[in-house]
């Protein structure tokens, strides 16, 4: 990375006879973030992959300065600084770029001098959040597939000998004392509850999903029904959907469960009513971004996932200790709680091809889907309206 930049930095110095391409069409060339900053850090030259990754076009950055969007003590200023005072390259790793207009993490940034404007400085940017987020769906997906190892485990077990069980005490209770009546009873309720529970360990069997172009607004505006007339009437719940969005590859009924465990947690996050600002309130939003291309095992094939659905509350966060396990079986905040209902939804979103991802703090917590697109060509009647 630094040497892409010292050679785009150093083609003022470039070879007699040879008709190389300027800086500015090699740096608009690059797959990776690219700008150029003026002696004052102002913005004189945006690529188009820095558009995306700072969400704004290259009209809206041209001439502002650097300081509008990060506060003035960050570390990035100082690497400027320093590029300019060794007029050498130099790089830094691990920044968070975070402001009201910028929330990025992980990122490195590699800068040089440009000798084609006095005191400029060009700055590569690699964003590791994206690399960080698939670790962690791996990690996810190596959960669920535990969980589906021990559910394929419990069925077969635990559940037949259950049964047996049950029935026994079922015949002891017919000529048992009162005293050992209540034991009876006591041993079928017990069994009752564990085969509840291996019954919920059951839905992360690995069974095949029949896919088809799904309006995800139609499953949205159901889960949003069904919250309001139950778990979530005491709550505000706010739509901000991209009507031109496309529609999701996937399975209507896995989607409405996978939308419906989310805004349930949420709900239960604001249980007292009260959010950040003394209210309750949980946000359903959709987007269309370039997002990711993730390889599929065994193919040649990436699948892009550009549809982002988005369920926040302002309730008061997840502890810390819990984010890195959060989609693991049995990780649970709930009194009571048996702690599958994160698990089953890191399991279904996989079973789509997508991605899922938690970003929380006090007053905001985010689960953020990345879903596949209808794939071209598919017959328009197969659409779920």
């Amino acid at each position: 990375m630094t040497g892409v930049i010292s050679r785009v930095a150093a083609l003022a110095r470039r070879p007699r006879g040879f008709a190389l391409p300027d800086s500015a069409a090699i740096l608009q060339a690059l797959p990776m973030p690219a700008v150029v900053l003026d002696g004052e850090d102002r913005f004189r030259f945006v690529n188009p992959a820095a558009e995306l990754f700072f969400q704004q076009s290259q009209q809206t950055l041209m001439g502002v300065p650097l300081a509008e969007l990060l506060p003035a003590d960050h570390r990035l200023f100082a690497l400027l600084h320093q590029v300019r005072l060794q007029d050498s390259p130099v790089a830094d790793h691990d920044l968070s770029l975070e402001s009201p207009r910028l929330h990025r993490h992980g990122v490195s940034v590699y800068g040089a001098p440009m000798p084609d404007l006095q005191g400029g400085v060009v700055l590569t940017l690699q964003d590791g959040s994206t690399a960080a987020m698939l670790d962690r769906q791996l990690h996810f997906l190596g959960a669920a597939r535990g969980a589906t190892a021990m559910a394929a485990m419990l069925a077969h077990e635990v559940k037949n000998p259950l049964s047996g069980i049950r029935g026994a005490a079922q015949l002891l209770e017919q000529g048992a004392s009162d005293g050992d009546r209540e034991l009876c009873l006591l041993i079928q309720e017990e069994s009752d509850r564990i085969r509840n529970l291996v019954d919920r360990m059951e839905m992360f069997s690995d069974r095949p999903i029949t896919r088809r172009a799904v309006n995800i607004h139609s499953v949205l505006d159901h889960v949003r029904r069904v919250a309001q007339s139950g778990f979530a009437c005491h709550l505000r719940i706010v739509e901000e959907y991209d009507p031109s969005l496309p529609a999701v590859w996937g399975d209507r009924d896995q989607l409405i469960q996978i939308l419906l465990n989310l805004v349930k947690n949420a709900s239960e996050a604001l249980s007292d009513g009260t959010g950040a600002g003394g209210s309750g309130e949980i946000l359903l939003s959709t987007a269309y971004h370039h997002g990711v291309r993730i390889a599929v095992p065994g193919s040649s094939e990436r699948v892009h996932l550009p549809l982002q659905v988005i369920v926040r509350d302002n309730g008061p966060g997840i502890p810390e200790a819990l984010r890195s396990t959060l989609f693991e079986p049995f990780v649970t905040t709930k009194r009571g709680g048996q702690g599958l209902g994160l698990a089953l939804v890191a399991k279904l979103v996989s079973n789509h091809g997508g991605l899922i991802e938690c970003d929380s703090r006090p007053g905001r917590t985010t689960f953020r889907l990345s879903l596949p697109a209808q794939p071209p060509g598919q017959a328009a009647n197969e659409s779920d309206e």
